[in-house]
């Protein structure tokens, strides 16, 4: 899996970045509409840090799987195999 550093606005509760409410690419921003799924990443593995994944539908429809790794607080964005959501910063 290859991921993409992305800037994260977050919605924080009870807990700082709780869930994500919306990302960037470059100077595009994808509104977050749903949160389809989301699971936790222990750090068992060292090559894999502790980090909670999200599954997104963003405003059009497209899906989206993003990463915070805790320990870092780095977001990524798995880069889509196929899509036809343009990453351009145009």
């Amino acid at each position: 899996m290859d991921f993409i550093p992305i800037k994260v606005e977050c919605r924080s509760g009870y807990k700082a970045d709780e869930y994500p409410r919306c990302f960037y690419r470059g100077t595009r921003m994808f509104d977050i509409t749903a949160i389809i799924d989301r699971w936790y990443q222990g750090d068992a593995n060292p090559e894999w840090p502790a980090a909670d994944y999200f599954k997104v539908r963003v405003t059009g429809g497209s899906e989206f799987i993003i990463r915070h790794e805790r320990e870092t607080d780095r977001w990524f964005l798995m880069k889509p195999q196929e899509t036809s959501v343009s990453f351009s910063n145009n």
